[in-house]
């Protein structure tokens, strides 16, 4: 008989330091690094992630007869929209104009980190139609007892997306700029595959981020060391101030980060006159690389460009990864090579009246989205069949 086949139980669990980073990473799986117990506990040792940072840890386990975990996921009852990337406030505001109480609410995600993975974690033989079932109807049962508005899922993967909507959960569609590698040997490998100025244009970027006498070194695993992350968290908490007002991520994570998972991270940094003065932090899958941080302690023409966008292709293309994710937002990444892509989200509300006014919002948002991608691809810096140099 299939493990996951007879009676399961869901426990709420309040810290994912109470569940057993084997288990839980077997649901998780080996290869998408912001899943694992290690990421995630890092964000939660650190106080990253807390009650008092507005994202309280309340995750789902799943467990068989034997008290065996069949299924996970990470959720967190918060007190705002902040850290997200996938933005309701529109629809707070809304309810709470009402009369309603939009917060608290629930987050089935990776706390600030919009990267697509599976929410709903299975391990491997479960039956994982009945595991996914209870995780989902566990997710909604806590959101009555807790009394929230609403469970939010963020950057599912497309399949568990489809799941959740037919679970009866709403739909949403946005979209992200990811670069793929097409087996391109080299990044002039690369610019042969786009059109004669784009390529002149990307060549004149690099040349203008080194000028000056900048040098850009990308340090992973053993070459990290504490230096690179002080310089790192100092660019970070620089560019929080002033986009954001406020650093979610603590020094502290980004120690636990290297000692931890090291291998994982690939970090970028440029040094000019003996001192570090920009830095991009990426971290990595077998086949995948995922920009996340960036910041810069003063202007420097196309450091940004080459730091976040370039090098991460180096990157790519030496370690033979099929695609780089370069995060939220960011039409200007089209020009560099990084093409629309899909993202996803499901939305669970307990108000009948909310659920039909953000059911009707989402019908004419997921065609916008889609018309809006289908617009973005024909900016596409690709050479066209055909086309002469």
């Amino acid at each position: 008989m299939p493990d996951g086949s007879g009676p399961l139980t869901v426990k709420v669990v309040p810290g994912i330091a109470e569940i057993d980073p084997a288990a839980w990473d077997e649901c998780a799986g080996a290869d998408n690094p912001f899943l694992s117990h290690g990421f995630l506990d890092a964000l939660e040792a650190s106080g990253s992630v807390a009650a008092t940072t507005g994202w309280l840890p309340q995750h789902l386990v799943v467990e068989d007869e034997q008290a065996r975990m069949l299924g996970a996921a990470p959720l967190y009852l918060k007190s705002h929209s902040y850290g997200e990337y996938v933005f309701d406030h529109a629809w707070a505001e809304a309810y709470q104009r009402a009369g309603g109480r939009y917060y608290p609410k629930l987050q089935m995600a990776v706390p600030f980190t919009p990267v697509a993975g599976p929410r709903l974690l299975v391990r491997p033989g479960a039956e994982r139609d009945q595991v996914e079932r209870a995780l989902i109807e566990a997710a909604e049962e806590l959101a009555r007892r807790r009394r929230a508005s609403s469970v939010h899922t963020t950057f599912p993967e497309e399949e568990q997306w489809r799941r959740l909507g037919a679970a009866g959960w709403l739909q949403r569609i946005g979209y992200q700029f990811h670069w793929e590698n097409h087996g391109y040997s080299s990044f002039d490998d690369f610019l042969g595959a786009l059109s004669s100025r784009k390529r002149k244009s990307i060549r004149k970027e690099r040349r203008e981020a080194v000028a000056g006498g900048i040098a850009i070194k990308t340090l992973t695993g053993s070459q990290l060391e504490p230096r690179h992350w002080d310089a790192f968290y100092g660019f970070y908490t620089d560019t929080t101030d002033r986009k954001w007002g406020h650093a979610y991520l603590t020094r502290s994570f980004f120690q636990l980060l290297g000692e931890r998972m090291a291998d994982r991270v690939v970090l970028v940094l440029a040094e000019s006159g003996g001192r570090f003065v920009a830095g991009a932090l990426n971290l990595r899958s077998a086949d995948t690389l995922y920009g996340r941080n960036w910041g810069c302690n003063g202007e420097y023409r196309f450091l940004h460009f080459e730091a976040c966008y370039y090098r991460a292709i180096d990157f790519a293309i030496e370690h033979g990864m099929k695609r780089v994710e370069a995060g939220a937002q960011g039409r200007h990444k089209i020009q560099r090579g990084y093409l629309p892509s899909a993202t996803y989200s499901a939305h669970w509300i307990a108000d009948a009246g909310l659920r039909q006014a953000i059911e009707t919002y989402l019908s004419r948002e997921r065609r916008h989205a889609a018309a809006e991608i289908a617009a973005l691809m024909t900016e596409s810096p690709f050479k066209k069949d055909g086309e002469a140099e």
